[in-house]
């Protein structure tokens, strides 16, 4: 197996030949990789299952589902390869184009970043997604997961090498790591001169440290400490099933709702029913409610702590708030929030607009689940990550995302 070292050091030297790759070489590979990830799906089937077995007990069910595999998954992941395929390459794209007075032609045309490193935790379709958004955008990639998905993303990185080699085209252009190893992390955060981009996936712990210690360029990309406040003007039934949608219908994302603020003029009608709808008609994972002093008032529930507001909880359970105006909704998401989607429920286009205006997040939505905070959804394919920063990408970041540019300049023998 090769050492952390010897694949940065390929993983560069990939990267320049990847960078000038046409764009039907891309896509040919891209397809080539999707239909093999079924045709081999039952080697990555039994990987997967070593991983689930693994990891019971260990881990929560919510987070079980989120590793777990089956045919219509690796099904869904080569579709989200496909569907890259479809879009535009963004490589070589001329951004703008201007002449000075002097005669300067001066372009300014996207390019890839180089080799980006991705640090992830038990989501195997991050192994497929990233790899198919990298080799489009002419990156070369080093994909570390975790190791509860450890040799489910073997396998799929296997299969993609494999792909690659029998196309002529040089497998180091998708790379992975022999181990799960923390030194292994630790190397790709120090790599000055190899990695161009460190994109971390996972929970708060994982993308705090990356962040604090990355000597390389960071990506913060999205713990979702997701809201949802119904106002006074809601319309109670999409209320109840945007928050249904966002809370269970995936809890274990980042794009899942975890605290719900609720408008005190309605709060006395409304709670019971947001009660009955997560609770008392939920016969599989019933939500459990952490109520603020005043929610507790009008429906039963579990006493909630100021940690509740400020935690990911990534499973069956909702904070839930009563406030007073749209203005103290958006005072609590500024405080609370970790400005990657939050949402509004309101009929009242004058309230939606102040709050789409003052809420400083990634994704901001009116009427609609933060779930569909995702690349997919989105028109990108897939996703490489949600960016809840400012600098360079924010919010699901897809092709253009993994590139930068570069200036051209264009002359007849000007000097300075």
């Amino acid at each position: 197996m090769q050492d952390i070292q010897t694949i940065l050091a390929r993983a560069k030297k990939a990267s320049r030949t990847l960078a000038v790759l046409d764009t039907e070489a891309k896509n040919n590979a891209l397809t080539a990789i999707a239909n093999a990830l079924v045709k081999n799906a039952e080697q990555i089937l039994s990987a997967n299952k070593t991983d689930v077995e693994n990891a019971k007990g260990k881990i929560s069910d919510v987070m079980i589902d989120r590793l777990s595999l089956n045919q219509k998954r690796i099904e869904g992941m080569a579709q989200g390869i496909l569907d890259v395929v479809k879009l535009p390459d963004p490589v070589g794209e001329d951004i703008e184009e201007f002449t000075r007075p002097n005669g300067l032609e001066i372009k300014r045309i996207s390019v890839p970043l180089g080799v980006i490193a991705i640090i992830y935790e038990s989501r195997p379709n991050v192994t497929s997604d990233g790899a198919a958004l990298c080799l489009k955008s002419g990156n070369a990639c080093i994909l570390r997961c975790g190791k509860e998905a450890f040799n489910t993303s073997k396998s799929i990185v296997q299969i993609i090498r494999d792909t690659l080699e029998c196309l002529g085209l040089n497998p180091d252009y998708v790379n992975m790591p022999s181990s799960p190893s923390r030194e292994d992390a630790t190397a790709l955060m120090n790599a000055v001169g190899y990695v161009d981009a460190l994109i971390p996936r996972g929970g708060a712990g994982l993308i705090r440290a990356c962040v604090e210690n990355a000597k390389v360029p960071c990506i913060e990309t999205g713990t979702g400490i997701c809201h949802v406040y119904v106002d006074r003007y809601a319309d109670f039934d999409k209320a109840l099933n945007i928050i249904e949608n966002a809370k269970t219908s995936r809890p274990s994302v980042c794009n899942a709702e975890e605290v719900c603020l609720v408008h005190s003029a309605i709060a006395q009608n409304f709670l019971p029913l947001l009660k009955q709808r997560l609770v008392d008609n939920r016969t599989e994972n019933p939500v459990q409610l952490r109520l603020c002093e005043r929610s507790a008032q009008i429906i039963d529930g579990i006493r909630a702590t100021e940690a509740d507001f400020d935690t990911e909880f990534l499973d069956y359970i909702l904070a839930v708030k009563i406030v007073d105006s749209a203005d103290e909704a958006i005072e609590h998401i500024a405080d609370h929030s970790t400005h990657h989607s939050d949402c509004i429920v309101t009929e009242n286009s004058i309230v939606a607009k102040r709050f789409i205006k003052n809420v400083d997040s990634a994704a901001v939505y009116h009427n609609a689940s933060t779930r569909f905070t995702d690349g997919g959804e989105f028109g990108k394919g897939c996703e490489i990550g949600i960016s809840t920063q400012k600098l360079h990408a924010r919010g699901p970041m897809g092709l253009k995302e993994l590139t930068s540019y570069k200036y051209v300049i264009s002359g007849d023998g000007q000097i300075r």
